[in-house]
């Protein structure tokens, strides 16, 4: 999977170009533990759960499909699954919305307080499996699951795109094409905003069926969730709290607080180690289709963990220390006596060696009272 590899390290670089956009030309604190956090929010987990959605729609097409599509002129149906993909995206959006238990899917992405591209990437662990039945219509009707995959992939890149925060609109083209202004008026927790705007690529599904809304003047745009509890920070708690809260009905408790460390790491060099895991994110996609189910369940294994352990960096714990070495110690033992021989797995292994040693035996110089990227 190089190519898909490769947009996903496309969207990291994006990502780290806006940062740098926000740090030394808008002088604004970057806030790092939410950006880390959209990053490895549904990461490998939430792939996993993409491959199966792929899976079941072409179980779908091969079983129970009347392949109508499929007779059709290939540009038409290109086309057509353009349109076709974004209405179902719509109702999809919309009744995420909607219903508690989809909600409680859906909210980890709302929960970001902050609009740029990794908030494009902030998903929950089982976005995909809770998507896959508004989509399930396109197999039964005839669309190829390479058109699925490719129409798809294309979509969730525009959308990506609509996360940002320095292009704000197009001109008259937003008359139809979804803009980043557009998008930021969907995550607004106003009354006058909510749940407006649920449209993927094109604003026509909002306008057809009348939500729709544009920004008004005077209003300003409340990002995030009202809520009086605060946000998950842990991906584990994050993406399974939701479902007590807003299904079951019943309040979140502060949990998992772990024992404080006596020196303070800054949030800009534990950033770093949630850059590098994403960096072992693509790895894991572009060798996918190349390694046997108990390599990948191994990786899959070592990346959740991973996140984990940057959780309880950020919270300056000994539990997030010691985990976070373990990971590395044992993702170097991985490399040597079972992954086979790659250079960019070396590199990244490497890196993620360097950095431990940093965080180790230089606390000095990444202490929060030596914070890198930190204004005053």
């Amino acid at each position: 999977m190089l190519n898909l590899s490769l947009g996903i390290a496309l969207m990291l670089v994006l990502c780290i170009i806006e940062i740098c956009l926000i740090h030394f030309k808008e002088k604004k604190n970057v806030p790092w533990r939410e950006i880390i956090f959209n990053l490895n929010s549904g990461h490998v987990v939430l792939w996993l759960g993409r491959g199966i959605e792929v899976w079941l729609f072409d179980l779908v097409l091969r079983n129970f499909s009347f392949h109508w599509v499929g007779q059709w002129n290939v540009i038409v149906q290109w086309i057509f699954v353009l349109f076709a993909w974004d209405f179902c995206f719509y109702w999809m959006h919309r009744l995420h919305h909607k219903f508690a238990f989809l909600w409680a899917v859906h909210v980890v992405h709302h929960e970001g307080e902050h609009f740029n591209l990794s908030l494009g990437i902030r998903n929950s662990w089982y976005s995909s499996l809770t998507s896959f039945p508004f989509f399930a219509g396109l197999a039964i009707i005839g669309v190829s699951t390479e058109q699925f995959f490719i129409i798809g992939a294309f979509h969730y890149f525009v959308q990506f795109y609509n996360h940002n925060g320095f292009i704000k609109a197009h001109g008259f083209i937003d008359w139809f094409i979804v803009s980043p202004s557009h998008h930021k008026i969907h995550h607004a927790s106003n009354v006058e905003y909510r749940d407006k705007n649920c449209g993927g690529t094109f604003t026509i599904w909002d306008r057809m069926f009348g939500t729709y809304a544009a920004e008004k003047e005077g209003v300003e745009m409340v990002l995030g969730v009202p809520s009086s509890e605060p946000v998950q920070e842990n991906p584990l708690l994050g993406n399974n709290l939701p479902f007590k809260k807003y299904v079951l009905k019943k309040k979140i408790q502060p949990i998992w607080k772990g024992e404080k460390r006596k020196v303070h790491f800054s949030e800009f060099f534990i950033s770093l180690a949630g850059f590098l895991v994403f960096g072992l994110l693509i790895f894991y996609i572009y060798q996918e289709d190349k390694w046997g189910l108990s390599n990948k369940w191994i990786l899959f294994s070592q990346l959740t963990f991973a996140t984990i352990s940057i959780y309880g960096l950020f919270q300056q714990t000994v539990w997030g220390l010691i985990s976070w070495i373990v990971f590395v110690v044992s993702l170097y033992a991985l490399q040597i006596f079972l992954f086979e021989f790659d250079w960019f797995l070396l590199v990244l292994v490497n890196l993620l060696g360097i950095y431990t040693i940093l965080l180790l035996f230089l606390p000095t110089l990444i202490s929060k009272e030596n914070a890198l990227f930190r204004r005053v």
